[in-house]
């Protein structure tokens, strides 16, 4: 099973730096369906891993998650791709979790539940704490440059890191490799 990981905000959609507290703030990036829609036709299974704070905060319920996520996968439908589950970690920061990025426990529960190493699995995101738990659990560590200005200023010093503008031209990376 060929298998790829992404965050959610700014890698599927708008990452405004705030919390998408409702289905109505949540808008995909240009591309990004397509490009999972892409990923999908070429036989790889789509996870998504993402830090979900506010449920702890209150300034959202499971039930508006769950209504986010149905308007994700109707319109990643709409482009002909789809997502095959959702994992999140609603603990804050500050609770120092094992599931929370930069730690690897949620990365590492997807590959337990999926009963698979992550050795080669991609996991895409536009954060440094993204990147920190991909190494983490031992699976290849892809940046997209769509995140804050601080993170892409980290990855901009580091050679060691394979970086990409979109998720678009990640796709066409991670493609090209098995054609």
């Amino acid at each position: 099973m060929q298998l790829v990981i992404l965050d959610r905000d700014g890698i599927i959609n708008v990452d405004s730096g705030a919390a998408i507290t409702s289905e109505h703030e949540w808008q995909a990036i240009p591309g990004s369906l397509e490009a999972i829609a892409r990923l999908n036709g070429a036989g790889y299974r789509i996870v998504v891993a993402s830090n979900q704070p506010g449920l702890r905060r209150k300034i959202l319920n499971i039930e508006t998650l769950n209504s986010i996520h149905h308007k994700m996968q109707q319109e990643l439908l709409e482009a002909g791709g789809g997502v095959d589950a959702v994992f999140f970690c609603s603990c804050l920061p500050k609770d120092k979790c094992e599931c929370m990025m930069p730690s690897p426990g949620m990365l590492l529960e997807i590959a337990a539940r999926l009963r698979m190493s992550l050795g080669t699995v991609p996991v895409i995101g536009n954060t440094m704490a993204t990147i920190e738990a991909a190494r983490a659990a031992g699976a290849r560590a892809i940046f997209l440059r769509t995140g804050a200005d601080d993170d892409k200023s980290v990855a901009e010093t580091r050679e060691d890191l394979e970086s990409y503008d979109d998720l678009a031209a990640a796709v066409d990376s991670l493609l090209a490799e098995t054609a």
